[in-house]
């Protein structure tokens, strides 16, 4: 069979996908994104920071992270640092503002606390979009990954794609393509990322997000990105669920899990510990409702973040076996940069999500993942350490934070304000499903954009318009 040539020249321009997470990894890996755009006449190549671990990845068309070395205090960061104070200050976020408030600023040091007061004092003589680009140009005097720019001097790729725009090891790389001259785009990893992160100073020649919304956000954070293409696609991570290969019966899901499946499943998915550590009282408080049965005859998944799984908890919940099953999301023996989801932990991801009869978290997207599969949403709107140490934090997440506040205020979630009316929640949504169904759906369309499974191939479609048009150039 003849090779497919690519229609803008006799080569087969490559592609090259940074991936410094494993929730990218897992996009690029099982959706049908890198093989569409093979498809198309381009080499693609992954270069991401879990390559060297797993052996399923070792292909020609797979690299391990080059090395990539942080930027000198100063002048770089200190600018950094300045420049994101600038934009806060002109530009204010109620996301942002109300997370310097509660935490972020607390611990700055009398150095950062002077460059932040700096930057509020002269935001009303400085133009935050020159001083960015000001930066942008001093950024791009120091290389990060020297390892990085011999690969990219000697591939020459028609595409940077970066997976993590906002990440440490994505924008090394990114910044080496600018300094050759490369074309460079950015996929906007998740639907927080630009209300809530720190500014991506380097100017990108087209996006690609989630959704309309996201879309609006890029416009308002950052508004060169107006005269640049930008592609909505839905949410890649999501078409893992309409996938067969990952479809399993509850019958099946449960043996693996060595559930019960005649009895209700209850899953807690938690969040970061370092962001909302009160949430074991959450869990914990479950596990004794279901331990004595005042939840009826119900189970209980954990679910910890694949990011922050260390494996403790499934020593410590062991004895409420097998009415509570924690479970292995990620390898916590690794790096978190280095850790990956096999086949597997995928088939768990989906299928928790799937057969779960009430899901119970702390504003984070498992809220979406439940509202995909019509799953009733059991969401904090208090901290439940003692004391409530964090209680305006989670107040604000639902009520104040652009990305969430939609959700928690939808009528699609029940927000509960303390342990008792966690539990009544829960009873309920389990002799009543249905209840909030209208609403949960809103939830998905609003944050999604597409539930159709096509969402790698559009993102396919995205950059290979970005790359033909950087041919064209």
């Amino acid at each position: 069979m003849k090779e497919r040539r690519n229609e803008f020249s006799g080569e087969h321009p490559r592609i090259l996908f940074l991936s410094s997470i494993l929730l990218m990894d897992r996009v690029l890996r099982y959706t049908s994104c890198l093989d569409a755009i093979s498809a198309r006449g381009f080499e693609t190549t992954l270069m991401t920071t879990s390559g060297a671990q797993d052996s399923s990845l070792k292909s020609n068309g797979t690299l391990p992270f080059p090395a990539v070395k942080p930027y000198r205090m100063f002048p770089y960061n200190y600018l950094r640092r300045f420049n994101d104070f600038l934009w806060d200050a002109q530009n204010p976020n109620p996301s942002r503002e109300s997370a310097g408030r509660l935490f972020r600023h607390a611990g700055l040091s009398s150095r950062m606390r002077l460059i932040k007061r700096t930057a509020e004092l002269t935001a009303p003589l400085l133009s935050a979009d020159l001083t960015e680009r000001g930066l942008e140009k001093l950024l791009l005097t120091a290389s990060r990954s020297p390892e990085g720019s011999a690969w990219l001097r000697e591939n020459r790729p028609r595409l940077v794609l970066a997976t993590g725009p906002h990440r440490f090891n994505d924008e090394a790389i990114v910044g080496e393509a600018r300094r050759l001259g490369l074309p460079v785009a950015a996929f906007i990893t998740s639907w927080d990322n630009l209300s809530t992160k720190n500014r991506m100073v380097f100017t990108y020649d087209g996006f690609i997000v989630w959704s309309e919304q996201m879309k609006n956000e890029l416009h308002q954070y950052y508004p060169y990105s107006r005269e640049k293409p930008v592609f909505v696609v839905g949410a890649p991570q999501f078409d893992l669920f309409f996938q067969e290969r990952f479809r399993q019966s509850r019958m099946e899901f449960c043996r693996r899990n060595e559930l019960d499946p005649g009895k209700p499943i209850i899953v807690y998915g938690l969040g970061s510990p370092n962001f909302s550590p009160g949430e074991w009282y959450a869990v914990d408080h479950l596990v004794k409702q279901i331990s004595s049965g005042k939840l009826g005859d119900a189970q209980l998944i954990v679910r910890p973040h694949p990011l922050f799984d260390n494996g403790r908890l499934r020593e410590r919940l062991k004895t409420f076996y097998p009415r509570v099953v924690v479970q292995k999301t990620s390898n916590p023996e690794l790096a978190v940069t280095a850790r990956f989801q096999d086949a597997e932990q995928i088939g768990d991801w989906v299928n928790t999500f799937r057969h779960a009869d009430v899901v119970v978290n702390f504003s984070s997207t498992i809220t979406v993942d439940a509202a995909i599969f019509d799953r009733p949403v059991v969401n904090l709107d208090f901290d439940p350490s003692p004391g409530s140490p964090q209680q305006q934090l989670y107040r604000e997440v639902n009520h104040v934070w652009t990305h969430f506040k939609p959700l928690a205020e939808s009528g699609g979630i029940w927000l509960v304000n303390n342990l008792d009316e966690m539990s009544d929640a829960v009873r309920t949504y389990l002799a009543q499903p249905e209840l909030h169904r209208e609403q949960r759906r809103w939830i998905a369309d609003y944050v999604c954009g597409f539930q159709d499974g096509q969402s790698g191939e559009r993102m396919a479609e995205a950059i290979i318009e970005l790359a033909q048009a950087a041919g064209r150039r």
